[in-house]
């Protein structure tokens, strides 16, 4: 309670650093969180390989979202005041690709370490980039009028299928 209350009261900046800092150290955990030698008997090797499927895929994803946002990228998430709204390539599937991204990885890492403490790390890390989301979302909708239309069309972070 008392955390989120002085969250509230950080000006615009340092909550943005905080959200990051915080989203770094869930990462760091996710990735050095205690594994299981074999999580799932015999099918942890295809279950391993298809984790590392997950985190693969997630890195290209991420990848290709920074190239997508060129001079906008920024470690925060507050719009550079230089920077223009991104709604193509994979913006168009999908608000926050770059969380996409690291919610991919971190379910690839949760398969091939298969022991709950990953889990819980993932489900923080989820609530904290819905947060930060949120944060970001206003500081979009305040800069892009158009970003309220972009959002009710596109996903925020899970692409539909077949779209």
């Amino acid at each position: 309670m008392f955390l989120s209350l002085r969250v509230v009261f950080m000006n615009q900046r340092s909550r943005a650093w905080f959200y990051v800092v915080i989203q770094f150290l869930l990462i760091f955990l996710l990735v050095l969180s205690p594994r299981m030698e074999k999580p799932y008997g015999d099918a942890s090797e295809i279950i391993g390989l298809i984790g590392l499927a997950f985190i693969m895929l997630g890195s290209a994803v991420l990848l290709y979202s920074f190239l997508g946002l060129g001079n906008s990228l920024t470690a925060l998430p507050i719009p550079r005041a230089e920077g223009k709204l991104v709604t193509t390539g994979m913006y168009s599937r999908v608000r926050h690709p770059i969380y996409f991204s690291l919610l991919l990885m971190g379910f690839g890492v949760i398969l091939d370490a298969g022991y709950w403490p990953q889990v819980i790390v993932y489900m923080m890390l989820y609530a904290l980039l819905s947060i930060k989301a949120d944060f970001e979302e206003s500081m979009l909708r305040e800069k892009y009028p158009e970003y309220k239309k972009y959002a009710e069309k596109t996903p925020r972070f899970f692409p539909r299928l077949g779209r």
